[in-house]
């Protein structure tokens, strides 16, 4: 048993608070756009440094927009009795399924504008922004956010925030599953030419797949047996397996 006290707060600079929370966004932000020169630089994206940055602002505001707007599912007493508290970033609540909506229009708005091909930036992103999930779930931990069920088992951790029950610490789960994703992910990105769109699409299903059976410990309520993040990640697996199927059925074989 281990009680959580991480201070959620980096640095305390009186007015301004530094989370690791935020930060996370920001190195999310960051890490994708190196990972973008990078691959232009290597001559894998056609895409200038301007035309980086544009397209990282588009996806940025796309995940700001679509997790906070997703928080009306979890909590709509709370939101829509007052509009305004979907601006308060700062008191967490990000919703990865809105968030993946949102970059995904975001991305998509951008593509057509730019008269890009939507498929190959989702493939580019698909690593970068999986790895900032799995930084992200740890920064949860901190926060003493997302708990998990009660458990008393060896590892299990106290979140005295939250009450005095010892639980999983699912949101480790969670960072864990995600960062052997992005490290799948990016092995993809450099093993072969495969049709534009697989790797996204490997990212929906594994990720799908990995909330699926990691909220199984989460302290969520429950609908039908299943929690909304669960149900949310249900319809993710079905769409990920039909396009793979009906689209990337060959690039398997470049795997095997």
């Amino acid at each position: 048993m281990w009680t959580n006290t991480l201070n959620p707060v980096l640095l305390d600079l009186g007015p301004v608070e530094i989370r690791w929370y935020g930060l996370v966004y920001v190195l999310g932000f960051f890490l994708s756009v190196w990972w973008l020169h990078y691959l232009s630089k290597k001559g894998k994206l056609k895409l200038n440094s301007d035309e980086i940055w544009d397209f990282a602002f588009y996806c940025m505001l796309g995940v700001l927009i679509g997790s906070r707007l997703f928080e009306l599912f979890w909590e709509p007493a709370y939101y829509l009795g007052n509009p305004l508290r979907l601006l308060k970033l700062w008191e967490g609540g990000m919703s990865f399924h809105g968030g993946l909506v949102g970059i995904v229009v975001a991305g998509y708005w951008y593509c057509r504008k730019k008269q890009l091909n939507f498929w190959e930036l989702a493939d580019v992103l698909s690593f970068p922004t999986m790895f900032a999930l799995a930084l992200g779930r740890i920064a949860n931990f901190i926060n003493g956010e997302l708990v998990g069920r009660v458990w008393n088992g060896s590892w299990c951790v106290v979140f005295p925030e939250y009450d005095s029950a010892c639980r999983h610490p699912q949101t480790l789960y969670a960072a864990g599953y995600r960062f052997f994703i992005s490290f799948w992910l990016l092995w993809l990105s450099f093993k072969e030419k495969f049709q534009p769109g697989f790797i996204f699409w490997n990212f929906v299903l594994l990720e799908g797949v990995g909330r699926f059976i990691v909220d199984f410990y989460r302290e969520d309520a429950l609908t039908l047996g299943l929690s909304l993040g669960q149900w949310f990640s249900v319809v993710m697996i079905i769409i990920a397996v039909v396009f793979l199927w009906k689209r990337h059925r060959g690039d398997w074989k470049l795997i095997l």
